[in-house]
């Protein structure tokens, strides 16, 4: 495969992968992430799509999301130029094939992290950037409880996954009488639900709050608090290449930490001046924490000034400022009784 089928088209992209796997190998060999990055001149990120929150597309074909904020904070991070993206739609067969192959370099954020996905397919997770889970979806009028308290509900869901056995292990657990009704799809157990046919919905949180924006009456229901089930996710890279790993990773830690130090986009000019050894560590004033990355000295200041720290990123993509409103709860900083934490630049 030659550089010039990335900008053909990504099906043609991914007949040439799958034709050519050993000219992937060669070139991947000569050339690491970074440099076949740079040589092409953008990053390109495989996403599932349309996934409201995380990666969509409007009327004239610009791309937004979760998701696609990352591409960009990588984008910027290399070429100080977030608009250096090219955004490749892939379903859940495609996905895991178009990053091994090469087709793409890196899934911003592909199937929730489990042993045998990191261990077994030659990927690698770079950290989590969203803490998801199965939970539940309810009617505030009904004075929704913690999840551990439920006990004869009657609850819709989509059949033929995990979420019915972990359903049913939640509530045997408790030694908690329920009645499970199953549909075909995720959006045939939501109607039943608005039409009173259930009390609540059971399905990944991500997906609840989208459904619950889709409902008539959104304020009136709300999703539960606690996870049922674990489902971190986050960047996926190919094994053997470090460098880039490290790079996908710590972007994400400095958008942390600029959320944790205060800095965001509207205020990392006037951070460049501050006394704090740990803002001007992590934006480039002092010392060169970008040497070993392969990136400029100020990388993480141009990052969260064009792109956002973390939490102008959730709160614009998924938060109270989007169409899901999303509460941060998990994915709060660990200082607000949330898990993202990130190590300190020094």
């Amino acid at each position: 495969m030659t550089p010039r089928c990335i900008f053909i088209g990504f099906a043609l992209l991914l007949t040439c992968a799958a034709l050519a796997p050993r000219a992937f190998a060669q070139s991947d060999a000569k050339a690491s992430t970074l440099q076949q990055i740079r040589k092409r001149g953008s990053v390109v990120c495989g996403v599932a799509a349309p996934s409201p929150g995380f990666a969509q597309q409007d009327a004239d074909g610009a791309w937004s999301g979760f998701d696609v904020d990352f591409c960009r904070a990588l984008a910027t991070a290399v070429f100080d130029d977030p608009a250096k993206i090219h955004i490749a739609p892939l379903t859940s067969k495609e996905r895991l094939a178009a990053l091994q192959s090469g087709a793409v370099d890196l899934l911003p954020r592909g199937a929730p992290w489990t042993e045998a996905r990191d261990a077994g397919q030659q990927l690698l997770y770079t950290t989590i950037t969203f803490y998801g889970g199965q939970g539940f979806l309810a009617r505030r009028k009904s004075e929704p409880r913690i999840a551990r308290e439920l006990a004869d509900v009657t609850v819709c869901l989509q059949q033929g996954n995990s979420l019915e056995l972990d359903l049913a292990d939640f509530f045997r657990a408790r030694a908690a009488d329920f009645k499970a009704r199953l549909f075909p799809s995720l959006d045939e157990a939501v109607k039943a639900y608005d039409a009173g046919q259930c009390d609540l919905v059971s399905a990944d949180i991500a997906a609840l709050h989208v459904a619950r924006a889709r409902l008539s009456r959104p304020g009136d229901h709300t999703v539960l608090p606690e996870l049922i089930t674990k489902a971190p996710a986050g960047p996926i890279v190919r094994q053997g290449d470090d460098q880039w790993f490290n790079i996908v990773r710590w972007t994400h830690f400095a958008m942390l930490n600029a959320e944790e130090l205060g800095i965001n986009s509207s205020n990392a000019d006037d951070a460049l001046q501050s006394e704090s050894p740990d803002i001007r560590r992590l934006l480039g004033v002092d010392g060169d924490f970008g040497e070993g990355l392969g990136l400029n000295a100020d990388w993480a200041y141009r990052v969260v000034k064009q792109v956002g720290n973390y939490g102008e990123v959730f709160e614009r993509d998924l938060g109270q400022a989007s169409l899901l409103a999303m509460e941060r709860r998990q994915n709060a900083l660990w200082s607000k009784g949330g898990l993202m934490y990130a190590p300190p630049v020094r």
